[in-house]
């Protein structure tokens, strides 16, 4: 079928799914789909590399819709083409059950790269899988055989644009010389609320200019040009470009094209027919598919089959060329997480005194050496965090195959862009940067939760005892604030062997995000008194020393306040109370209650000691328990005068034990 008019039926079909799936929805954003429907019945027709019948090839582009409340664009798209998107979904678009939600939702069709909906965040992904494809370009390509040449597509609106996590993420991308990410900006000058004149009035062009990237311009609906600048992006490979499409919103609507109403809301029955009959469609005729848009994309089926048989063939040759190669392929693909079971460990001694910071750094880099495709870095604070890979490189524009990543001062964007790599396949990253700055990550850890993204937050500097930087930099409600974001494993090791556990569970679990929260100071390496103590801590908490006979009292502690409540049985000198280390609090609420009441008996007074909120202790402690938290934020101080100030020493736990209990 000629291309035109392949373009132009699927473009009607795009316009009249999107309007009458809002509209049966009674929400949604029809305006987006409408403008850019001919855009993307282009890229999807002529532009993407990809394959409906294969979803999961690997060597597919990439596309992302960052503007993710257009998301009937990508639905209709999907659909026509060929994937696996029921009818009936479609029209019961943000329905509960559809597979068609609200907003594009990572796993829940083919064919969907990422969950976007949170402005920003799909661009910044999107920044990640170009970095992915690079790198694995680079370790698996030979001069015969390229397996890995593709490119990222994405959607970015003005609301995109706006966000700070873009500005982050695409800084980042034009430093690292990301020729193969290829964006596209719906600049249609409107918002929700109106013109973008309201509020953004800034030149986009000169600002991505200035981030060293390549920027075009281009009408919507001029498809020529489109095609001519898409192979212009391609040809230059040291800069990603911005295409900036001029386009109307809602266009096909005769009274709302063009405006902040047809943005976010139904267009309404009376308009809905309007736009019918301007668009030639009949009145009664709702979910219209053109006939000839669907043959359109039926004819491209067998050319998109025989890209990826080609690609096939070759990789089957790369495979017989490359044995080794070819292994390391399948340990990267299916995120071998048993090669943990033969890292080498430091191996640390009873009364070692160590920062976990400083333990992590070793066991990070032992875990390196195992996991080869385990890469990641730190906001511009490595040194800090102590999270270089040694000996590894780094991954800049002129050395692609590093494995340190330098993502800047830009927790935001570093979050993102992990989950961006993630989402590509074939790498498992991790990220750093001090406690407190979670709170600019909040977004990506929330959305690597959702998504269930294998990736790994190391958060050093973890309380109170970062000590003279003062309350701005003092963690006290960042442990609850993860603890509540459900599937993120929160992790707090006592010591240099818990951490060694973390890392092993951490890497474990290729089903969703892990945290590990780490000291600046220094903590004693404690005698471990359970032999099952190994496997309890993969259930979140353990014995840490035990009571002789029947325990009096549980005390429970994570991190560093382990050290303290050893201490405290001390002071107290007390050997009929049992101390629990809960290095991962949630896990053990997760466990059967056999397993809770052997650790914690009913009936027997508990005590909670950490130095952040208490918010989420009480179940644990019980009615009648005492909680040794902090809630309020901290001062500026040396870290033992501030363990004094707040009461977190073995003499001043010991004195709140006895007046609590009346011991």
């Amino acid at each position: 079928m000629d291309m035109r008019k392949g373009i132009e039926k699927a473009a009607l079909s795009i316009r009249m799914l999107a309007v009458d799936a809002v509209q049966k929805a009674k929400s949604g954003h029809p305006g987006l789909p409408m403008g850019l429907a001919e855009f993307g019945a282009l890229l999807y027709g002529e532009v993407l590399k990809h394959n409906p019948a294969d979803p999961q090839w690997k060597d597919r582009d990439r596309f992302v819709l960052s503007a993710g409340h257009g998301s009937m664009l990508i639905y209709s798209l999907l659909y026509l083409s060929g994937y696996d998107v029921p009818f009936e979904d479609l029209k019961n678009f943000r329905q509960l059950g559809s597979k068609c939600a609200g907003h594009p939702e990572y796993g829940r069709l083919p064919g969907i790269e990422t969950t976007t909906g949170p402005l920003g965040q799909g661009i910044a992904n999107a920044v990640g899988m170009a970095m992915a494809e690079r790198m694995l370009a680079e370790r698996f390509n030979t001069a015969e055989h390229a397996i890995v040449d593709h490119h990222t597509f994405v959607i970015a609106g003005d609301g995109c644009m706006m966000e700070g996590v873009s500005s982050e993420a695409c800084s980042l991308a034009g430093h690292l010389k990301l020729g193969k990410l290829i964006a596209m900006y719906d600049s249609n000058k409107i918002t929700i609320d109106g013109s973008t004149d309201l509020a953004f009035t800034e030149d986009v062009a000169k600002r991505f200019e200035a981030y060293h990237w390549q920027v075009l311009h281009a009408d919507a609906y001029d498809l020529d040009g489109i095609l001519k600048h898409i192979q212009t992006a391609k040809q230059e490979t040291d800069k990603p470009t911005l295409i900036i499409l001029k386009s109307i919103i809602g266009k096909g609507s005769p009274n709302m094209a063009g405006t902040h109403n047809v943005h976010g809301a139904p267009l309404g029955e009376e308009e809905i027919k309007a736009t019918r009959r301007a668009l030639g469609v009949a009145e009664d005729k709702d979910f219209y598919v053109d006939p000839d848009a669907v043959t359109y994309y039926k004819e491209k089926h067998e050319g998109w089959k025989t890209k990826t048989t080609e690609w096939e063939k070759m990789f089957s040759e790369w495979k017989q060329k490359n044995p080794e190669l070819a292994k390391k392929w399948d340990a990267y693909w299916n995120n071998a997480a048993d090669a943990i079971d033969s890292a080498v460990f430091p191996e640390y001694n009873v009364d070692d005194k160590v920062a976990t910071r400083i333990s992590n750094h070793q066991i990070l880099n032992a875990t390196a050496k195992a996991i080869e495709n385990l890469i990641g870095g730190s906001a511009d604070l490595a040194a800090s965090n102590k999270t270089n890979l040694k000996d590894m490189g780094d991954f800049q524009a002129n050395t692609p195959a590093g494995r340190n990543i330098n993502f800047g001062v830009r927790e935001h964007a570093m979050g993102s862009i992990s989950n961006g790599i993630a989402l590509h396949g074939g790498l498992r990253p991790f990220c750093a940067t001090f406690f407190v700055f979670s709170d600019y990550m909040r977004p990506p850890i929330r959305l690597a939760s959702i998504m269930g993204l294998p990736v790994i937050y190391i958060f050093t500097h973890d309380s109170i005892y970062v000590g003279e930087d003062g309350p701005t930099h003092q963690p006290v409600e960042q442990f609850a604030a993860l603890r509540i974001i459900p599937g993120l494993d929160v992790w707090r090791p006592a010591d240099a062997q818990e951490n060694i556990e973390a890392w092993k569970e951490m890497i474990r679990k290729t089903t969703g995000p892990s945290m590990i929260g780490l000291t600046r100071q220094n903590l004693p390496v404690f005698k471990k008194e359970s032999a099952s103590w190994k496997h309890d801590y993969a259930k979140g908490a353990y014995i840490a020393q035990e009571a002789g006979g029947s325990p009096s009292m549980v005390i429970i502690a994570t991190g560093s306040e382990v050290e303290v409540a050893l201490n405290t049985r001390k002071e107290l000198q007390d050997d009929s109370i049992r101390i629990i280390s809960m290095p991962n609090r949630e896990r053990f609420n997760a466990q059967p209650a056999d397993f809770k009441n052997k650790l914690l008996p009913p009936g027997v007074p508990r005590v909670v000691i950490e130095a952040g909120v208490s918010a989420g202790w009480g179940v644990i402690a019980g009615e009648n328990g005492l909680l040794c938290c902090i809630d309020q934020f901290g001062e500026s101080g040396a870290y033992p005068v501030l363990a004094e100030h707040y009461g977190f020493t073995a003499k001043a736990i010991a004195g709140k034990i006895k007046k609590h209990f009346k011991k």
